[in-house]
């Protein structure tokens, strides 16, 4: 053999295990044995067991030096998940996912995943981005990245989502990401979405609705404000939240200033929710998400 073959043969390969399942004893031994015996090194380990469901979570960031493709791991790995009735996902450390972002005329959060993407903050590859208007199309198109004016009416709503789906499956979308995106999904496309599908939303929902929700803050001389990032689901807004951020704001604060600090709260929210599921921190249970950080 080669130099040059004996140190491509050496190279380690780095995978992320995420599982959960019912809370029983033996499951780290039983997934640590499994990474020992396939010559594998742990680099980081979380876990977490919820003792009220009886539920445990799992994120391993391991190496494997001797060279093993993901596949052949998954395939080994499946005796040890039905085993223990587990759901489970074991993919490249760092591997991109392909993202869609949807968007309407705000464009603070669409401008920040961007750039996020652009310097290497984000490891995903947004493959498209969809909006019922057309104020960003130069800005995505710049970023070399497809841009799809879809617009929405009540009557074209249906064959609008229509569209969507035909772009999530062209694609190969693993996340859409609605980056104030400001149509209501229909209740047969969040279920299609399940999963996979996050929004961004500022905190004060449900207390200030409608239009020029700062504004209501201000008037009523809210002290902080906010923003929640969540996955989609059937119910307004109300989705298994994944990350929120808050800022201190006081009686100084006009109207745009509210405005400005909600901004940054949005995109940071956002940004971190994307990153999260991307990396394989996020475990959806129920209404509620472990987020293993």
């Amino acid at each position: 053999m080669s130099a040059e073959v004996a140190e491509s043969a050496e190279v380690a390969h780095e995978y992320v295990l995420t599982l959960d399942c019912p809370d029983v004893p033996g499951l780290v031994h039983a997934v640590s044995g499994f990474l020992l015996e396939h010559r594998c090194d742990i680099i980081d380990s979380k876990q977490f067991g919820e003792r009220s469901e009886q539920h445990f979570f799992m994120r391993l960031h391991f190496r494997s030096d001797a060279g093993t493709t993901a596949g052949a791991l998954r395939e080994a790995f499946g005796d040890v998940a039905d085993r223990y009735g587990m759901r489970w996902r074991l993919e490249a450390h760092r591997s991109r996912r392909r993202v869609l972002i949807m968007v309407s005329r705000f464009g603070h959060c669409l401008n920040d995943l961007l750039y996020r993407t652009r310097n290497g903050e984000l490891n995903v590859e947004v493959v498209a981005v969809v909006s019922n208007h057309r104020d960003h199309q130069a800005l995505v198109e710049w970023h070399g990245i497809p841009f799809f004016h879809v617009p929405v009416t009540p009557e074209t709503k249906p064959a609008a989502e229509a569209r969507l789906l035909e772009l999530v499956g062209e694609f190969e979308v693993e996340l859409v990401v609605l980056a104030r995106y400001m149509q209501v999904l229909s209740d047969e496309l969040t279920r299609k979405l399940d999963g996979r599908a996050i929004n961004i939303h500022h905190s004060f929902l449900p207390s200030f609705k409608g239009a020029k929700p700062y504004h209501q803050a201000y008037a009523r001389g809210v002290k902080t404000v906010g923003a929640t990032a969540h996955y989609v689901n059937s119910e307004l807004d109300e989705g298994p939240i994944i990350s929120q951020q808050v800022v201190d704001v006081d009686h100084t604060y006009g109207p745009e200033d509210l405005v400005a600090a909600g901004r940054d709260t949005e995109c940071k929210a956002l940004s971190n929710a994307v990153r999260w599921h991307c990396e394989g921190r996020v475990i959806l249970h129920g209404n509620r998400t472990v987020i293993l950080r």
